[in-house]
């Protein structure tokens, strides 16, 4: 059977993390959620963090990382399908300072509209990604499904010493982005038709690259928070970083990375969805910005990279760690205490 006359994206109303529920909506789903009956002293991240993965103290000076993540297609190609949602759903390990040790897969899927072999085919890009993070993927589960879904729950381990949280950061960090944004808005023209090859090839070179350096920044003490950027955008995470370290943030938005080209498609059209809900969501917490500024700091990211806070005195470190690991980042704002202006101010 020719499984490459399956045009994934055709299947899904959604894609990629853009598919998440918006933060204001989640907000409403956790807060009406009945409570644990009995507190756990062992939890050190859970449900009531906004963090990447929960995260289990085993009592012996490391901790467990749990997460999982899935989504609907975000490419056509079912290989490159399961290559970026398990490059996705790992990096919550790596965000937060950790290593990955095992997978399971989620499989969702239309029996009676796609044939096996295609799913088969996105269980092998996963194994792929895996065997990069030098894990397995050991089993799973599979359900009949309208839409195609995909994904993986991933376990990891980390020294307490190198827990990474996004609720950690301090008065004067600089912020770093190891991945430039833009995913969501050429996801949304490949959709739409418009996308050209050179683009999709750097779309899908960002979204399976591992956020490695994840764990080697676990062990560096001037990193002070960490998390990645997926389906809420960089404002939503940058959000969720300020709100629970109790700062604010200067970003200054000429230095964000952006994937080159984006406006070509931008001046077409081509906005996420997902961005203007994320706008809904907490546009109201965020300073003065303009439309075009909005398009690319809230778009949707899948498979983004990781969001850092560095305390002042320790980015050339950092800096020189990330050029050993191939990653020439510039700081593109910083963190201060709050006042009684916006959480975050565009520079």
């Amino acid at each position: 059977m020719e499984t490459t006359t399956f045009r994934l994206t055709q299947y899904s109303h959604g894609a990629g993390c853009g598919c998440k529920i918006s933060p204001a909506l989640l907000d409403k789903i956790l807060h009406t959620a009945i409570p644990t009956a009995i507190a756990d002293p062992r939890l050190l991240v859970g449900n009531d963090k906004r963090d990447d993965a929960a995260v289990l103290d085993l009592g012996n000076g490391t901790a467990l990382i749990s997460t999982t993540d899935f989504f609907m297609p975000i490419v056509d190609d079912a290989y490159d399908f399961g290559r970026i949602a398990a490059t996705n759903a790992i990096s919550d390990v790596y965000a937060m300072g950790g290593k990955p040790v095992l997978a399971i897969a989620i499989l969702g899927w239309p029996i009676e509209k796609l044939p096996p072999e295609v799913a088969g085919l996105v269980l092998d890009g996963a194994r792929a990604v895996c065997a990069d993070a030098g894990i397995t993927l050991a089993g799973g589960h599979s359900i009949d499904c309208p839409e195609p879904v995909f994904g993986l729950a991933v376990n990891g381990l980390v020294a307490l010493s190198h827990l990474k949280q996004n609720a950690t950061a301090l008065p004067g960090c600089r912020l770093y982005l190891t991945k430039a944004l833009g995913v969501g808005v050429l996801s949304t023209a490949q959709k739409r038709g418009l996308l050209q090859p050179e683009d999709a090839a750097i779309a899908l070179k960002s979204m399976t690259a591992l956020n490695k350096p994840g764990a080697v920044l676990g062990g560096l003490d001037a990193v002070k928070a960490m998390t990645d950027v997926t389906g809420f955008g960089l404002l939503g995470h940058l959000a969720e970083m300020c709100a629970g370290s109790g700062l604010s943030a200067v970003v200054e938005f000429d230095k964000v990375p952006v994937i080159p080209g984006i406006d070509t498609y931008l001046n077409q059209g081509c906005v996420p969805g997902g961005t203007l809900r994320n706008w809904s969501s907490y546009g109201n917490r965020i300073g003065p910005l303009t439309e075009h500024q909005q398009q690319i700091l809230a778009d949707p990211q899948t498979s983004g990279g990781l969001l850092v806070a560095v305390s002042e005195d320790g980015t050339g470190r950092f800096e020189r760690l990330m050029q050993e690991q191939g990653y020439h980042l510039t700081s593109f704002g910083w963190l201060q205490p709050q006042d009684n202006g916006p959480l975050i101010r565009i520079a």
